[in-house]
């Protein structure tokens, strides 16, 4: 099964065409003909199965047969991760984390931060093509960049907690997370939170966790902190 991506298909959608590039990869790579099976989701859930009608390699075209509406996880994660130093780190956390089950991503930039400019339209290039490749339907939402101290004073209604290098008092995330709970973790940059950060995140109810007993990359630090999350709850 392969999977494509279109934010502009719905429920109503009755006719779809693809683009032009998408055309050429169905036609003249897969090789697929007039009455062959495809699968789209507009990333929100929905699960289309659609026949071509027109294998046109510039506007392919298919009747769109069924659709299914793809059951949610309960339960919701969203990390707040700094920009890792080389941009390819980042990706590949952007990329894993999709395929583990994430719901939401927000770069925050922090005091240590070696990296204060991102580029989302990059970024979104990958989410989409992780979700495809997990077959998953739901496409995590990547919010704007934003600094440490605005990100920290928002109103949160889930479970948070930051996970940091200093040695201080701190619970084991796994110990601390429940299943079935909307959860939302900080990860700091490579050089850390600074203290002032960490005592603001704790001074906004933020519980300071450990991640394990070696020092973790940013980008692992993210990954490991995921998979705790889907492990959870399984």
């Amino acid at each position: 099964m392969q999977l494509f991506y279109s934010p502009d298909i719905t429920e109503e959608t009755a006719l779809f065409t693809f683009n032009r590039d998408e055309s050429k990869h169905i036609v003249k790579v897969l090789r697929k003909t007039m009455g062959d099976t495809l699968y789209i989701t507009n990333g929100k859930g929905w699960l289309f199965t659609a026949e071509i009608s027109v294998p046109n390699i510039n506007k392919c075209t298919a009747n769109i047969v069924s659709k299914v509406l793809q059951p949610k996880r309960n339960y919701s994660l969203h990390l707040a991760v700094a920009p890792t130093k080389m941009n390819d780190r980042y990706e590949w956390f952007l990329e894993k984390a999709t395929e583990i089950g994430i719901d939401s991503i927000t770069p925050i930039i922090c005091d240590h931060s070696e990296r204060k400019v991102i580029k989302p339209e990059r970024f979104e290039r990958i989410l989409q093509s992780a979700m495809k490749q997990s077959l998953s339907c739901y496409l995590p939402k990547l919010h704007k960049a934003i600094s440490f101290q605005d990100f920290i004073e928002q109103d949160f209604k889930t479970e948070r907690f930051i996970a940091h290098c200093e040695e201080t008092d701190k619970k084991s995330l796994k110990q601390q997370l429940k299943p079935g709970s909307n959860t939302t973790i900080l990860i700091g940059p490579e050089g850390d939170f600074s203290v002032k950060e960490i005592t603001k995140a704790l001074e906004n109810n933020f519980i300071p966790v450990t991640l394990g007993e070696t020092r973790l990359r940013t980008e692992t630090a993210a990954i490991v902190a995921c998979h705790s999350v889907a492990f959870t709850n399984e």
